[in-house]
């Protein structure tokens, strides 16, 4: 469970510090607040890239801290990765103001793929047009396997397939070992030396092929940058003074009406991504220069290379290194390489039965549960809006084992009647696809073990019945997992266990924003004005008071 949240020095975010509780908490705000912000600040947490333009202060460093209250089913990962483990877990975040980024868990330094690794466990967030993963087919067996309760023949059948596919990688490099081993030994000797004298595991082939391109096309390289630069930069006629200009228009209709919020953010993007990409072209243009000596130890070193891959007759230097390594193992007797491989395809026969039979029970509990999945689909479809929308579940054999068992899974979708069913990814429509997924994200959580779950906005575009029904499905949600939701519906907000505010204000000339726990009375206006709007009447309370029961 997210139990705190601290920012500081991020866009509009001076400083801000909220704890959260468990159930369904949520957070409602006008539009332009900085919803946005406290997720793009929570995304960092999830290793995301940090735009160091976005700080509130520009000479300060920019701190995303969470705290995760976590239970001991999270300690061999603590253990396997040499970290301290702690129930209350704080993962922290920092970027410097040149750019130069940091990551801690318990106060101990990480790197972001180590940061990510444990912030995907504990933390999903999900906006209303993140639907992709719905696609894929590994996320379509956790569905379902949530659902049949096959986490535990899964965990089994997935350990041995690791091990069934590394056997068979031995076998295929004991194999090729032979077959070398059978050459002649001093020319195998030869092989060796001239391997071992290009230094493959010190060279990095694609970096040299790249500075000899830099070398030999330095003129034009050169050229080409400073007609790019030259169009970007102009001062009145720039593509970066244009965008500018275009991007404050848009934002000045942003503010006349929400039509225009997403495209100003859009173009605020590109704007931003733009500029980054001049600033880079320049250093580019800086640094670059013509040395005639390096051009020929380029070129020289390249020609040893090539002439190597042409004699191996591969064309990658992972190639040759697995050669090398090859070579080197070749003084071992043919009889040693025999029996083991001997050995290895016994193991792969038993690993093969040990997979025939986990795979048959998975196959079995999926093909039993998928009329249970598609059926509940249908009845929170149903709820949502979608009275004819249908779900199937279909599952094929496949030729062999795969990290699944052995099947391949496509969720079948249609929205309207007398249509085909087709795969998910290409029946369903834009405006179809948060509820889709809601649904699915709502079976997953009674079924799963499912991380904080933070959706932002995904309730956009509907009101009245289906509103309140979304509502109930997220409370539902909220008894199985800590939910965080981002919404504008007072329906939705009506069902919050805690409701918080985003808030923008103005200190000494500076905007800034924050965010604020209600109490139950702020709770009741808050969710009258998001009824009524600006003007709370007492109809609006009336009919929050009804909201909230």
């Amino acid at each position: 469970m997210l139990s705190r949240i601290f920012i500081q020095n991020f866009a509009l975010i001076d400083q801000l510090e909220i704890d959260l509780s468990q159930g369904l908490q949520v957070i409602t705000g006008e539009t332009g607040a900085g919803k946005s912000i406290i997720l793009g600040a929570l995304r960092l947490i999830m290793g995301e890239r940090a735009d160091v333009k976005s700080f509130a202060k520009s000479d300060s460093k920019s701190i995303v801290e969470t705290e995760f209250i976590i239970n001991k089913s999270f300690l061999a990962f603590f253990q396997d990765n040499d970290l301290d483990f702690d129930e209350h877990t704080i993962i922290r975040r920092e970027i410097l103001p040149g750019g130069k980024s940091r990551a801690f868990i318990n106060d101990v330094p990480v790197t972001l793929d180590l940061l990510k690794a444990l912030s995907s466990k504990l933390i999903d967030i999900h906006s209303q047009f993140e639907t992709s993963q719905l696609f894929t087919e590994e996320f379509q067996f956790g569905i379902l396997d949530g659902l049949a309760k096959n986490q535990s023949v899964l965990s089994d059948y997935q350990t041995i397939f690791k091990d069934y596919q590394k056997t068979k990688k031995e076998i295929e490099s004991l194999k090729t070992a032979l077959s070398e081993s059978n050459k002649e030994s001093d020319y195998k000797n030869f092989l060796l030396a001239e391997l071992e004298e290009a230094q493959l595991d010190q060279l990095d082939f694609e970096e040299l092929k790249n500075q000899l391109n830099i070398q030999e096309n330095a003129d034009q390289i050169a050229e080409q940058l400073s007609q790019s630069l030259s169009k970007l930069n102009a001062e009145e006629f720039g593509v970066l003074s244009h965008l500018f200009e275009i991007k404050n228009k848009i934002g000045k209709l942003s503010d006349l009406s929400t039509d225009y919020l997403e495209l100003s953010q859009r173009l605020e993007a590109s704007y931003l991504e733009i500029k980054d990409i001049t600033t880079e072209l320049e250093n580019k243009a800086e640094n670059l220069e013509i040395d005639p000596v390096l051009l020929q130890s380029l070129l020289s070193a390249i020609n040893k290379i090539n002439a190597l891959f042409l004699k191996h007759q591969v064309d990658d230097i992972e190639e040759l290194k697995r050669i090398k390594e090859e070579l080197s193992a070749s003084q071992h007797s043919l009889e040693s390489i025999e029996n083991q491989i001997d050995e290895k395809e016994k193991l792969v026969k038993i690993l093969e039965l040990q997979l025939e039979s986990l795979s048959k029970k998975l196959k079995d509990n999926r093909t039993l549960f998928s009329l249970d999945l598609e059926n509940k689909a249908k009845e929170i479809f149903l709820k949502l809006g979608m009275e004819k929308a249908v779900l199937k579940i279909d599952l094929s054999d496949s030729s062999g084992f795969n990290l699944f068992g052995k099947n391949h899974i496509q969720i079948l979708f249609q929205a309207n009647s007398g249509f085909t069913l087709k795969p998910i990814q290409s029946a369903v429509s834009g405006g179809e696809r948060s509820r889709v997924m809601l649904a699915i994200k709502k079976i997953m959580a009674e079924n799963n073990a499912l991380p904080t779950l933070i959706l932002d906005e995904i309730d956009t575009g509907v009101s009245g019945r289906i509103a309140e029904e979304i509502g109930k499905l997220m409370k539902e949600m909220a008894a199985d997992l800590q939910l965080i939701v981002i919404t504008h519906l007072a329906q939705v907000a009506a069902k919050g266990n805690d409701n918080y505010k985003v808030v923008k204000f103005d200190e000494n000339n500076v905007t800034k924003t924050t965010i604020v726990k209600l109490s139950n009375d702020e709770k009741l206006n808050e969710i009258a004005q998001l009824i009524s709007g600006s003007k709370i009447t007492d109809a609006a309370i009336s009919q929050a008071k009804e909201l909230i029961g």
